[in-house]
C-alpha cells in the first residue's frame, strides 16, 4: 500500500440533523393572571345578574369557583370595590351593591348631557357611522329575539357609544366609557324586569337612526332625551 493510501481516512457517517420545529403548531395561549380571572368572573356575574344586588360573596366560594387561591381573590375584590360594584366586609366577604335610584338618576343626567351634545355634533352623519349603527341595530334585534338580554344590553350600549365617538372628542368619549359598566348593569336589570321594553328600545333606535340619516339634528337630540329619560321614570316606579 502506498504512503498516500495509508493516510487516507474513511469518511464518517453524517450526523443526523435535529428535527426542525413545526411551524404549523398553534402558539401557546397564555392564561390571564389569577387575579384577572377572578375579576372577570365576578364582574361578569354582577353585570349579567348572576350575582344580584345584596348577594354576599365569600373568598372561599370564589376561589373554588375559579380554581385559584384566596390571595388573588382578595386582589380582584379590591379592584371591584374601587369600581363601586361591591363593598368589602372584613372576615365576612363582599356584598354586591344593588343599583340605587340615585345612581340611576346620576347616570341618566350624565348621559343626557353627553349624548345630546354628541347627537347634534354627529349631523351630518358619515356613511361609516350610519352603516355601523345599522349593523348594531340588526344585531340587537337578533339578540332580543333570542331572549339574550345580556348581549342585547351590550349592543344597546355600543349603539350609543358609536354616536358619542363619532364626534371625535376623545375626552368626552373616555368620560362616556366610564359609564359603561353601570349602563350594562342597569340595562340588563331593566330588560329582565320589563321584557316588553326591548321592543320600544328597538323602535326608538330606529327613529334615532332615521333622524341621523335625514340630517335632522334637533330631532335626533329630542329622541335621545326621550330615549334616555325613561330610566328616570323607572327609578321612580313609573313606567313609560
Amino acid at each position: 500500500m502506498s504512503p498516500a493510501a495509508s493516510t487516507a481516512t474513511t469518511p464518517l457517517p453524517a450526523t443526523p440533523s435535529a428535527p426542525r420545529p413545526r411551524t404549523d403548531a398553534p402558539p401557546a395561549v397564555r392564561q390571564p393572571a389569577a387575579a384577572d380571572r377572578v375579576y372577570d368572573h365576578v364582574k361578569r356575574g354582577v353585570l349579567e345578574r348572576r350575582y344580584e344586588g345584596g348577594t354576599l360573596l365569600t373568598e372561599g366560594e370564589l376561589a373554588e369557583a375559579v380554581g385559584v387561591s384566596r390571595t388573588p381573590v382578595r386582589e380582584a375584590l379590591l379592584r371591584l370595590e374601587v369600581e363601586g360594584l361591591i363593598r368589602l366586609y372584613p372576615k365576612k366577604g363582599a356584598l354586591v351593591l344593588p343599583v340605587s335610584a340615585q345612581e340611576i338618576a346620576d347616570v341618566v343626567e350624565t348621559r343626557q348631557l353627553v349624548e345630546a351634545h354628541a347627537a347634534r355634533k354627529a349631523v351630518p352623519a358619515s356613511p361609516r357611522l350610519i352603516a355601523r349603527l345599522e349593523e348594531l341595530l340588526e344585531q340587537q334585534k337578533r339578540q332580543a329575539a333570542a331572549g339574550d338580554f345580556a348581549e342585547a344590553a351590550v349592543s344597546d350600549r355600543c349603539f350609543h357609544a358609536e354616536i358619542v365617538r363619532s364626534g371625535g372628542n376623545e375626552i368626552l368619549s373616555r368620560l362616556y366609557d366610564q359609564l359603561r359598566d353601570r349602563q350594562l348593569r342597569m340595562g340588563v336589570a331593566v330588560l329582565h324586569a320589563h321584557p316588553d321594553r326591548i321592543a320600544k328600545t328597538l323602535t326608538e333606535h330606529e327613529e334615532m337612526l332615521g333622524a341621523l340619516r335625514a340630517g335632522d339634528a334637533e330631532a335626533a337630540v329630542a329622541l335621545v332625551h326621550r330615549h334616555v329619560s325613561w330610566f328616570s321614570h323607572l327609578a321612580r316606579g313609573e313606567e313609560r
